[in-house]
């Protein structure tokens, strides 16, 4: 079993901007995402920017279209609208899973969340929902 802690083991905080991303439209696919919002959204080079403060997280997710925005403490369950994606509301709850920051989402979609880690100068980060994975690495630029 991981150990889960509340102290802060990985430094998330700046600018990153994607360099990969694997598995997108199936994931898409399984959110329940319309062909021609996949095929948009598959086109964007998506920006992140977050700010960590100990255990409070600002996260920014910025497109050319779209900026989806998330706030959160560790470990206290929030509401989340996931805006810029399907627009499900989710009961959402972030921890550190020894250097991984992983978010359970609860709604209508079975065994969704996301996990975020950092390695040298990238932030990955895989996004989960009903058995399907897609795998993004952003590469930090500030």
């Amino acid at each position: 079993m991981t150990k889960k802690t509340s102290k802060m083991p990985a430094d998330l905080n700046g600018t990153w901007d994607i360099i990969s991303n694997e598995n997108f439209d199936a994931y898409m696919v399984a959110l329940g995402i319309d062909f021609a919002t996949r095929k948009v959204a598959s086109m964007l080079k998506p920006r992140k920017v977050i700010k960590q403060d100990g255990d409070n997280f600002h996260f920014q997710t910025i497109t050319t279209l779209k900026t989806y925005e998330c706030s959160f403490k560790i470990g206290e369950e929030f509401e989340e609208v996931t805006k810029g994606m399907d627009n499900r509301l989710c009961q959402s709850v972030v921890n550190w899973d020894n250097d991984k920051l992983v978010c359970v989402q609860k709604g209508e979609k079975k065994n969704r969340g996301w996990t975020h880690w950092v390695q040298g100068n990238e932030l990955h980060l895989e996004l989960k929902c009903e058995g399907k994975v897609c795998k993004q690495v952003f590469k930090r630029i500030q």
